[in-house]
């Protein structure tokens, strides 16, 4: 009798957690015992088996200048991660996302085991910033499971094998996110102004933006007292999210995971730092606001390289400012407070936006084949090709 199969997911952030837990998650339903999971990953990973022999936490790195601070730790965590890969031998390793570490791993695993097949689940974002990294994912690893149908030709010119997957922030079931049980359970009136504040899913992110956002909900909240706020804690940063909520000087709703599409589904507006979330906010019909900030070191370099108009994918599908974007010098209360007041103040521009939101969704490619079960059979194409 055959062994099962042994398949290694490495991510390294939130986003790529969730993702490695949906195709794992698809991958068991096809294999049941026949197949098993090591690897790196958080909480979602987890509950679908894959221990990570490290908190994926600390490798949550934004801008060049905070991964140099931290390139000791990511130095040392690449090599825990390839030591993990030639020690389990397993039959493919999955990098997902997080191009800095990933690229990293893929590098040194093919240097310790060249036999394994290496895939990369979502391309870096090389039609907004240094195409240049197309080439190098290609050299690197030997498929590409991509998430957007206007990202394969960039890999595909490099020699790189792409199947595109779609995007699983597009195929979220809001069938069940409940906004009203989520106002009812806070004491929230269904009349009162609801706003949800997403601050990020990185340290570095919510140690830059919640100052930003306290200031602006203290603004906003000057000018209307009755307003409520929300706010989401992404699963990796839960504790330090609380920590800097509860000295904010006005009630504060602090919502976990479970809860967040219902939050969501409650919101008349959000604020929120860019991300996947823009996506799963626009599929739950919120009008936001978007802002974003790097360190003032890392931000001249980074701005040299990027060519797209836009940092919010539905706006990028759409080649539109849908959503308002406020980036670095512009991320400001002072900004971002009369932008945020005038959806919440006015519902017709409100509900335009978020209709113009759900039609950018559409565009993308919502309402395709589920994204984890196409990434799980191109997985084991891979590995049926390589043993063939």
């Amino acid at each position: 009798m055959s062994r099962p199969l042994k398949i290694m997911l490495v991510a390294a952030e939130a986003s790529g957690d969730a993702l490695g837990a949906g195709l794992a998650k698809a991958l068991r339903t096809r294999l049941g015992d026949d197949v098993t999971f090591v690897g790196v990953g958080g909480p979602r990973m987890a509950a679908e088996g894959v221990v990570s022999p490290f908190d994926i936490a600390e490798l949550s790195i934004l801008g060049w200048i905070d991964g140099l601070r931290a390139y000791g730790k990511v130095k040392r965590r690449v090599a825990e991660t390839a030591a993990l890969a030639e020690r389990e031998k397993p039959d493919a390793v999955v990098l997902i996302d997080s191009w800095g570490f990933t690229i990293r791993v893929a590098k040194a695993i093919r240097t310790a085991r060249p036999d394994v097949p290496l895939i990369k689940y979502v391309g870096p974002q090389v039609w907004a910033s240094r195409p240049g990294r197309a080439r190098t994912l290609a050299g690197a690893v030997d498929h590409l499971l991509a998430l957007y149908g206007f990202d394969a030709p960039w890999f595909e010119r490099e020699g790189l094998a792409t199947t595109v997957v779609g995007s699983s922030a597009l195929h979220i079931d809001m069938a069940h996110a409940d906004g009203a049980a989520f106002r009812e359970r806070r004491g929230i009136a269904a009349d009162a102004r609801l706003l949800l504040v997403l601050p990020g899913s990185r340290p570095s992110e919510i140690a830059r933006m919640t100052p930003v956002y306290e200031e602006t909900v203290r603004r906003l909240k000057a000018a209307d007292p009755a307003l409520e706020i929300a706010v989401i804690a992404a699963g990796t940063v839960a504790g330090d999210v609380a920590g800097r909520i509860a000295t904010w000087p006005f009630r504060v709703h602090l919502v976990d995971e479970a809860e967040k599409y219902d939050a969501m589904r409650a919101a008349d507006v959000a604020l929120a730092t860019s991300g996947t979330v823009s996506t799963e906010l626009a599929l739950a019909g919120a009008p936001m606001v978007i802002a974003y900030k790097i360190d003032g070191l890392s931000y001249p370099l980074m701005k040299r390289m990027v060519t797209a108009k836009h940092i919010t994918l539905f706006n990028v599908a759409a080649d539109e400012r849908i959503a308002p974007e406020y980036i670095q010098q512009e991320a400001t209360p002072a900004l971002l407070a009369p932008a945020v007041g005038r959806l919440l103040s006015d519902p017709g521009i409100a509900r335009e936006q978020a209709r113009r939101q759900t039609a950018a969704l559409d565009q993308m490619g919502r309402g395709g084949p589920d994204p984890s079960e196409l990434a799980a059979d191109a997985v084991l194409r891979v590995i049926a090709a390589k043993a063939g």
